[in-house]
């Protein structure tokens, strides 16, 4: 029998065929319990981006809540993930439950858990989450109507919430002004509205509905934003644009020529912003992939750093517990001080928005300003597609301490908090990973640029194929 497991961040499968509304169900009872077990707030939100069958998956899991005496705010339509987290903090839920599989390819779905401090459930959590998630038959639920009827299902607009929530912390004014300059793909996915709605006037693209995603995984990077990218190029009048995932919580972001600006570097300036222009304090807190300049840059602005394993569910822990002022992860997924301690693409996009508006510089400039600083550098990763039992025996070589050198780049010294970084001197370094999400061997590289960082790569794969 099928076995759910929560992954790096939620319970992620195929649709129609591990991903069923039975098994839908089956974690909405163990969330219930969960929930009931933990805490006497018996409240949560339920919300589902743009993927299919998200609103009938959402309702199934509103009844299944409702059944065990949990009072829902159900979505009134399509939301972001970082709509469903704010909105626990802003209506006093306990849990938040996300229908999403975020920026898995369209034939996915998933389940991700919020807490009622607006970030995601620590791993502690969910592991009691799926001891509860049962295999025999299970309950029938009343229907949906019969539940709004008698008050336990709550029809809400996060999205308002939302949109209300950025009113309160940015400089709205400024960003309305830069918006003829500003372009944004939503990807087809949940954050299609937000932008509409906030800067009139910016150039957008696939902020339609559309649950297939024309077919491409909803993940902002560049062999996805292809088309985003060679529209920037070609329009002098656009200074940067931004692109957000499926369910809206990660991060692309291109600059006036249509390059793309990862994650490592927008962490970068969103310190200098954060820290130096505004005078904000806190711990960096960093996955074990992202670039060595965090470090640097940390040291340079007297803040400290901490590592996690890959996941923003350890991020959060930090966020949740200590003073922190960035959270942040290789995939673009970030967070900031004075919002949720969650991943919100729009978010972060605003900020580096903003932050040109505020200085007047372009977004070429400010990465120049941060190169002044700690040395131009590039990350770059492959994801090499193998099958399992190779992929296991590249593991089994790591653990075994059997890759010295990679061609000619020699190991320095090893890393393996998550996976295993291999340091190569010169503040270079490869990074070799098993996805937590999918069948892929992730393969990371950092460099003084891109060419070389690639160049690492392909001595990595050589040697590890």
């Amino acid at each position: 029998m099928y076995t759910i497991k929560f992954g790096t961040d939620g319970w992620r499968e195929i649709i129609a065929d591990n991903y069923t509304v039975e098994n839908v169900k089956r974690v909405s009872h163990a969330t219930a319990e969960w929930l009931k077990n933990t805490s006497t707030n018996h409240t949560c939100t339920v919300g589902y981006d743009c993927r299919f069958g998200g609103k009938m998956f959402a309702e199934n899991t509103a009844r299944v809540l409702a059944s065990h005496g949990i009072k829902v705010f159900l979505s009134e339509g399509f939301c972001s993930t970082p709509m469903i987290s704010l909105a626990n903090t802003k209506l006093g839920t306990y849990a938040g439950i996300i229908i999403t599989a975020s920026h898995n390819p369209p034939s996915y779905n998933g389940y991700k858990i919020k807490a009622h401090y607006g970030g995601p459930v620590i791993p502690a959590e969910i592991e009691k989450v799926e001891a509860l998630i049962k295999y025999s038959d299970m309950p029938e639920s009343g229907s949906l109507e019969s539940y709004i009827a008698n008050g336990m299902i709550v029809y809400a607009n996060f999205e308002d919430i939302y949109m209300d929530h950025i009113a309160s912390k940015f400089d709205v004014a400024s960003l309305k002004a830069y918006a003829p300059q500003f372009s944004y793909d939503a990807m087809y996915g949940a954050g299609q509205n937000v932008i509409r709605r906030l800067l009139p006037g910016a150039a957008l693209m696939h902020c339609d509905n559309n649950p297939g995603f024309n077919g491409t995984a909803p993940e902002p990077i560049l062999k996805n934003l292809v088309e985003f990218s060679e529209m920037i190029a070609k329009t002098p009048a656009i200074a940067c644009g931004l692109a957000t995932d499926g369910d809206a919580d990660r991060i692309g972001f291109f600059d006036s020529k249509g390059r793309f600006v990862d994650s490592h570097h927008l962490i970068l300036l969103l310190m200098q912003y954060l820290h130096h222009d505004k005078g904000l304090n806190g711990k960096i807190v960093k996955s074990f992939s992202v670039s060595s300049k965090i470090d640097k840059l940390a040291k340079h602005l007297n803040l400290e750093t901490i590592t996690t394993k890959i996941g923003f569910k350890y991020i959060c822990e930090y966020m949740i517990t200590d003073d922190v002022l960035i959270g942040a992860e290789e995939s673009g997924g970030i967070a900031v001080k004075g919002h949720i301690p969650e991943r919100d693409g729009i978010w972060m996009g605003l900020l580096v928005l903003e932050y040109m508006a505020k200085t007047g510089k372009s977004i070429e400039q400010l990465i120049d300003d941060t190169y002044a600083i700690v040395g131009a550098f590039a990350v770059e990763r492959y994801d090499l597609h193998i099958e399992e039992s190779q992929k296991q025996a590249i593991i089994a070589s790591c653990k075994n301490n059997e890759y010295s050198a990679f061609g000619e780049y020699k190991v320095e010294r090893v890393e393996d908090m998550d996976g295993f970084k291999f340091h190569l001197g010169n503040e270079e370094w490869v990074m070799i990973r098993p996805s937590g999400t999918e069948p892929v061997l992730r393969v990371y590289a950092e460099s003084k640029d891109s060419a070389s960082a690639y160049k690492i790569l392909d001595a990595c794969k050589a040697a590890i194929l």
